[in-house]
């Protein structure tokens, strides 16, 4: 039906019925936002309420001359207090200061132990590799590069265990090798068993002059005393950077 053709009257109805229904339905969003207003101010007064009532014991003990107690006590979930009444027993007070004294001394002279406590550590840097080609292996020989504590030694390409704990292992090799992938592997071996803790693998890139790339891997094992790490690349006449800062490994302990 055409617009125009309504009378006038019937549009203002219209109108009028529209207006109404805004109206209300604003009224009815308003109710309902004060409602829930309403409903988390009683929730905050409850809670306020019984809080009041669970502390109330400890304030008419506080104003009647302390409570005693040994540990802390808990009013429900919301607090704890501890409330002294030394003055009331001085016996307490004296057998406290004493095992207040004795814990403040046991706490410093374990700061004093872990501060002068030295963590074993071996860093170590490339001197030389060696290629077997019976194994297919490239191993690499090491030296000293920082160091302390006598719980790691290396002699050439081994690393000794001397004192048995968790220890950090890392490992970077710099690669300059053709071969599509490359890689490294640190292996413990101890009593006559052999396991292969880290494994490194990357994929040399392809169309250079001259093909690098790295491979870092580390990660914490627990090592028996005794126990030899070496690292090897599993490829024979393995082209690698020896640098101390683009191939190295070390320990420490943790």
């Amino acid at each position: 039906m055409n617009n125009h053709n309504i009378p006038a009257s019937v549009r203002k109805v219209k109108v009028e019925a529209l207006k109404r229904l805004l109206v209300f339905t604003v009224a009815c969003t308003c109710v309902s936002v004060m409602y829930i207003q309403w409903t988390y101010i009683w929730m905050l007064r409850s809670e306020m309420a019984e809080i009041t009532r669970l502390l109330r014991p400890l304030d008419t003990a506080v104003k009647e001359g302390g409570i005693c107690c040994d540990s802390a006590v808990c009013y429900g979930a919301t607090s704890c207090y501890k409330v002294s009444c030394y003055h009331r027993f001085p016996e307490r007070r004296t057998h406290a200061e004493g095992r207040d004294k004795r814990d403040v001394s046991k706490q410093r002279k374990q700061r004093k132990r872990r501060e002068t406590e030295q963590h074993t550590f071996l860093h170590l840097v490339p001197v030389s590799s060696q290629t077997y080609n019976d194994h297919d292996t490239t191993v690499l020989s090491w030296a000293v590069g920082q160091s302390r504590g006598e719980g790691l030694q290396v002699s050439a390409d081994t690393v000794t265990v001397e004192t048995e704990g968790t220890y950090f292992i890392y490992s970077q090799v710099l690669y300059k090798d053709t071969t599509w992938v490359m890689g490294h592997v640190i292996t413990k071996r101890h009593k006559g068993a052999e396991t292969k803790l880290m494994k490194c693998l990357k994929s040399m890139p392809s169309n250079v002059s001259q093909p690098l790339n790295t491979c870092y891997t580390a990660g914490i094992y627990f090592l028996e005393s005794g126990s030899t790490l070496q690292l090897s690349v599993p490829r024979k006449s393995a082209e690698l950077i020896l640098t101390a800062h683009a191939t190295f490994m070390g320990l420490f302990n943790i």
